[in-house]
């Protein structure tokens, strides 16, 4: 892939420098429930498949996804992220290993039969999203199920929107602890949008909406 459809340098430093803070955002009292409740659903989107997980992030959804999974496959670019991802109480069968989620060509292992990415869509540019769904295809058997989780925008709970670029990407100011601060890619498409990204092949496509996040749901021709 060209430079457009790579993870941005500042998208993955500031992952690396925020990785040790990271999981305070699922401490917010007011997300909870709804956190709860999609913690109860994951499971039963993998039970018996072979998973591959694209930007695992710290692995906060990787037990809760790999629980009932045949095996699982948790990649992500930083090794920072990974190192706290390793020492979660994992179900036997999951795997790490570090990797670009814009070269997913070259992540060994498979075949997969199921892909998971938390909180990643959104940093996706919206003119690189339907090249890179294709290359996430193209790691997958036809059957294949695919789950994505990602924020709604909600006033007062949210990072407010920054700015919107010319192709209608729209980013947050983001201060870490040590006062840094970083201009992070946050998009937050609408149904319509989100099921019509994912082309032609997806199947079954269904929408789930919780207070402060939306799931996207379907599976490959």
């Amino acid at each position: 892939m060209n430079a457009e459809h790579a993870v941005p340098t500042d998208l993955r430093a500031y992952y690396a420098q925020r990785a040790g803070e990271y999981e305070r955002v699922y401490a917010k009292p007011e997300r909870q429930d709804d956190l709860r409740a999609i913690e109860a659903w994951l499971p039963a989107c993998f039970a018996q498949r072979d998973v591959l997980e694209v930007a695992c992030g710290t692995g906060w959804w990787t037990p809760h996804g790999a629980r009932d999974a045949r095996s699982w496959l948790a990649t992500d670019i930083n090794d920072e992220t990974l190192v706290l991802a390793r020492h979660k109480p994992l179900p036997a069968g999951v795997r790490f290993a570090r990797a670009d989620a814009f070269d997913l060509h070259r992540i060994e292992g498979g075949p997969f039969d199921a892909a998971f990415a938390g909180f990643w869509w959104s940093h996706v540019r919206r003119t690189a999203l339907p090249l890179w769904l294709q290359s996430l295809h193209a790691r997958l058997v036809p059957g294949a199920r695919i789950v994505f989780i990602d924020n709604r925008y909600v006033e007062g709970s949210s990072n407010p929107i920054a700015r919107t670029d010319a192709d209608g990407n729209t980013y947050q100011q983001r201060r870490l602890s040590d006062g840094s601060t970083y201009g992070v890619l946050k998009n937050f498409p609408t149904r319509d949008e989100a099921v019509a990204a994912i082309g032609t092949r997806a199947r079954n496509a269904e929408w789930h909406a919780w207070t402060h996040y939306w799931a996207l749901t379907y599976e490959l021709a």
